[in-house]
């Protein structure tokens, strides 16, 4: 065997074996909330859809589902909205070729993200992360059949099932991940060519067994001595696929770690984590329980329950009860009506009460439009101010482990593409080697951002009622009004090439007074000229 492949194969073998002790409490966790996306977990494609329709068959109420849609929506409309940008790149430009690059850089890249099938990939993400609290997407740039480039990104979902996750440094973000799935021998021989593979799969593909499928284990992890910039095997992170344990079939490497593997709440001593569908667990299948033993006592309620003497003329054993039936007995006391005892009003509060605690877990009757009478804008700031609290510390991770990853991805790819200069020009020398961040403007962000605004309201209110009371003005010299304006504009969400920065508002108010002080000096030697011609005027009547 390969050194590589036995290098890469034992350290797969301990990664599985890290994740198996959490695997039975997201499948358990999926077939409640997410049915079908469980079936992975339980083994061969045929058992596991068997599985899953049979869970899906065991469920009696769909509020947990219904819910985590709804949060679903709220996050996807919230963190990446595809109509509206919500994201900036900022390496701190202010000459005007810089801003007018970066800027145009920003949305490029927002216009092929959402272009590139990313909104319908992100949606099926927040399908894993809401039961699991994770999900994996790999990130790459688009390519034909033949695997050539042919610009825009490529969005992937990889099955949580598949995938196996570590981190190699401290600081905790997943940069190794190892993927193991069964593609038919058509499919490994299409994506890797038919020389790659085996002996054994070079036989079943020439004897047309096309169908027939083949283990395949795909790591990506760290390249300690890789460098950018030169051959794929030696770049920043190697790449190897390895068919059936044992032979090697691809050997390449990524500049950036290709995905990104958000987390929601992390198991501590591990790289996993687990969601907000691993709270509402016991609730959902305590409602479940309820609700299978309330249709079971409604038969009884609607059919009936009954006691039946045996006494040779009435046999209980082939006794049956229905409509338009004629029953034979001797003595009308030997079959009576059997009171169960069953209370439907105990479970029909119970089951409410299941569902509101249900709803409050996932958020959901806080995100869905409030019902009864048009509220106050107070009333309304205060509910969205408890929303942005609850999703406030998972918008911080997914920041720097969703959103960051994608976008600096995305970025490199198309730089090395040529695709940035090919739209915008080459970029301003200035820019070069500087490192940019990533600024959100998405509604969360803002969201995040709207106590800056209060507060500088009430800070402002405040002031002027003071200087109102005390009939001091000088009491607003606290406060660089101009400067508090722009960073309440920013705030709010306006576009920040529509404000006038501090620097750039004194400039303009310098110039503003050099044209009224212009106007001015005009309107005065007009009047001039005006009061030296009436005067000649007079002059050459009186003559």
């Amino acid at each position: 065997m390969n050194e590589l492949v036995e290098k890469v194969m034992r350290r797969h073998s301990l990664m599985v074996g890290q994740r198996q002790t959490h695997d039975s409490n997201w499948r358990e966790v999926f077939d409640y909330l997410a049915p079908e996306r469980a079936i992975g977990w339980y083994g061969a494609p045929d058992g596991a859809s068997n599985n899953a329709a049979a869970q899906r068959a065991r469920l009696y109420d769909n509020t947990a589902m219904d819910d985590a849609e709804t949060l679903k929506s709220a996050i996807a409309s919230g963190m990446h909205p595809p109509n509206s940008r919500w994201f900036d790149l900022d390496a701190g430009q202010k000459a005007e070729d810089e801003t007018r690059w970066m800027d145009g850089a920003t949305q490029f890249l927002f216009e092929n993200i959402h272009s590139s099938g990313f909104d319908s990939t992100a949606y099926e993400n927040l399908s894993d992360l809401i039961p699991a609290g994770w999900f994996v997407m790999f990130i790459d740039q688009a390519k034909d059949e033949q695997g050539r480039p042919i610009g825009g990104f490529n969005f992937e979902p990889w099955p949580l099932w598949q995938c196996y996750v570590a981190a190699s440094t401290s600081k905790g973000r997943v940069d190794t991940i190892h993927r193991q799935w069964c593609p038919t021998v058509e499919q490994a021989v299409a994506e890797y060519g038919l020389d790659a593979m085996s002996e054994a799969t070079q036989r079943k593909f020439m004897d047309n067994k096309l169908s027939e499928t083949v283990n395949m284990t795909w790591a990506i992890y760290p390249n300690r001595d890789g460098k950018k910039g030169i051959l794929n095997r030696n770049l920043p992170f190697k790449s190897v696929h390895i068919e059936d344990g044992k032979h090697l079939v691809r050997e390449s490497g990524f500049h950036e770690f290709p995905c990104a593997v958000p987390r929601w709440r992390l198991i501590p001593s591990t790289p996993y984590a687990t969601g907000i569908g691993s709270n509402v667990l016991p609730t959902v299948k305590t409602l479940n329980d309820i609700l299978r033993m309330e249709l079971q006592s409604l038969d009884i309620a609607a059919s009936g329950m009954w006691k039946a003497k045996d006494d040779g003329v009435l046999n209980a054993r082939t006794l049956k009860i229905g409509p338009r039936r004629v029953v034979m007995m001797a003595d009308m006391d030997n079959l009576q009506p059997l009171t169960t005892g069953a209370d439907f009003q105990v479970t029909f509060s119970k089951a409410e009460q299941l569902r509101k605690s249900i709803s409050r877990s996932l958020l959901a009757d806080q995100l869905t439009p409030l019902d009864g009478p048009v509220r106050s804008a107070t009333e309304i700031q205060l509910r969205a101010n408890q929303i942005r609290q609850q999703l406030g510390p998972m918008f911080a991770r997914f920041q720097g482990e969703y959103l960051q990853v994608m976008i600096e991805r995305c970025f490199a790819i198309a730089y090395r593409a040529g695709a940035l200069t090919a739209e915008l020009g080459p970029i301003p020398e200035s820019l070069l080697g500087r490192d940019f961040i990533v600024k959100y403007i998405s509604p969360l962000a803002r969201a995040q951002k709207m106590e800056e605004v209060t507060a500088l309201d009430m800070f402002i209110d405040g002031l002027i009622q003071q200087a109102a009371a005390t009939g001091n003005t000088s009491t607003l010299d606290i406060l660089d009004m101009d400067a508090a304006n722009y960073e309440k504009g920013l705030a709010l969400g306006v576009p920040a090439k529509l404000l006038r920065g501090p620097d750039q508002l004194v400039e303009k108010r310098q110039a503003d007074n050099q044209a009224r002080q212009q106007a001015q000096a005009q309107a005065q030697q007009q009047e001039l000229m005006q009061a030296a011609g009436q005067k000649v005027v007079e002059n050459t009547l009186s003559q």
